[in-house]
């Protein structure tokens, strides 16, 4: 929630990608060369629901969706308006936070641990107090357990959906992604993370019991709608926000004061997705370099994850 390594989805557009959409093809960050390197194949590996969710195009999407849904709640709102700088500098704020997913979804057991302690280390000043949908203020910590299992939830909820809507099959299908991303949840402190599609949208639900939309909300769904990103980006930003608007479900899109575009959305974001996937390629940088490190392991023997 705070600025620098957040797990908020700004967090997450991209995720394990490039920056979406930039107006020239980029080189990728130096860090994912580090991802061909390790001592196993991870937590998920090739074939995992994880690797085809959080490696496909629709986290373009999923990242915007998460950030909208993650404002419902009043505890992860107030560490992100008390602490992130995300108005200054959005891009920055995702540098480090598509780091960690790709680091978590792509690296080996040891480099995904450690980017997870270092979020964690990096939550530790994130705290505060904030008012409850009961008008009770309360102190909130960014390493709580239940702000982390809120953001955990919130991801997850987002990344899934998307991939539902714009993505390709899931290896094991839905459940597979929930069971198998509660690992990144575990890594970040969140105790019995959901294993199946009905257990995560019934947390979602009893979340949602207590969301409030109040002025922080606006003011972080404003921002999100305009950010001001820069060059192609922002020109065709406002594409991926409406498909992330449309994906909710309607009585989300009502917490959070949106109205469904009126413009064919899931459809726009479709085309360009397929556009992008044509310009960028199938398969990110991190998951090159993951596969690179996998089959070495293949070869000498030692692929095991478990």
């Amino acid at each position: 929630m705070g600025d620098r390594g957040t797990r908020t989805a700004g967090s997450s557009i991209g995720a394990a990608r490039w920056h979406p959409l930039r107006s020239r093809r980029p080189d990728p960050p130096a860090w994912t060369a580090a991802l061909a390197e390790g001592e196993d194949a991870g937590f998920f590996g090739p074939g995992s629901a994880v690797w085809a969710v959080n490696g496909a195009l629709p986290t373009l999407v999923a990242g915007i969706r998460a950030l909208l849904l993650q404002t419902l709640h009043p505890g992860a709102m107030a560490g992100v308006h008390d602490w992130s700088r995300y108005r200054e500098d959005p891009l920055a704020r995702l540098d480090g936070t598509v780091r960690w997913v790709a680091v978590t979804t792509f690296g080996d057991r040891r480099a995904a641990a450690a980017a997870s302690a270092f979020v964690s280390r990096l939550h530790e000043h994130v705290t505060g107090t904030y008012v409850d949908a009961q008008g009770v203020e309360r102190p909130y910590a960014a390493n709580d357990e239940e702000l982390l299992r809120w953001v955990h939830d919130a991801f997850t909820e987002a990344f899934l959906g998307a991939h539902e809507i714009w993505g390709g099959p899931i290896p094991g299908g839905p459940d597979a992604y929930v069971r198998e991303w509660a690992e990144a949840g575990s890594l970040m402190g969140v105790t019995d993370p959901p294993t199946t599609v009905a257990a995560l949208r019934g947390e979602m639900a009893g979340f949602l019991v207590d969301a409030k939309r109040d002025e922080r909300v606006v003011e972080t769904v404003h921002f999100l709608r305009r950010p001001g990103l820069p060059g192609l980006t922002g020109r065709l930003y406002p594409i991926l926000f409406g498909g992330a608007v449309a994906s909710l479900a309607p009585h989300q899109r009502e917490l959070l004061g949106l109205r469904r575009p009126w413009w064919p959305a899931i459809t726009l974001t479709r085309l360009l997705l397929a556009v992008a996937r044509r310009l960028l390629g199938a398969m990110s940088p991190s998951e090159r370099n993951a596969r690179a490190r996998v089959a070495r392991l293949g070869r000498t023997g030692s692929t095991a994850s478990d």
